[in-house]
């Protein structure tokens, strides 16, 4: 269940640069249930693609209504395949699963002093 949102990544993208993305995924009913079943696997999957340097943070929201990744990729549909094939959704953890682009402004990334 990903929901594809409507974006216009090239103005966010500038040329050769990779875009960065948030992945919003809200829980299903029983994913505080479901979660410590596929936990290892998740976290697998995140360490890989953290492994190429695409995943900037990552984390359950406190408030227990699901999960923030915020990652670095080529395109949304490389970035919405990631999300579609994480063992939380394959498995009903997240009932729900956003993509948005995300600018980051602050702190400066990629300066030089």
């Amino acid at each position: 269940p990903c929901r594809k949102e409507a974006i216009d990544a090239a103005s966010v993208k500038e040329q050769g640069e990779k875009m960065k993305f948030v992945i919003l995924g809200k829980d299903g009913p029983e994913g505080a249930q479901k979660r410590p079943l596929y936990r290892e696997a998740h976290l697998k999957r995140l360490e890989a693609w953290a492994e190429q340097g695409k995943v900037i943070l990552a984390g359950p929201l406190t408030d227990k209504i699901g999960s923030l990744i915020v990652v670095e990729a080529e395109s949304l549909e490389e970035v919405q395949a990631f999300a579609k094939d994480d063992p939380y959704t394959l498995h009903g953890v997240f009932q729900e699963v956003t993509i948005h682009p995300f600018l980051q402004v602050f702190p400066i990334a990629n300066h030089s002093l």
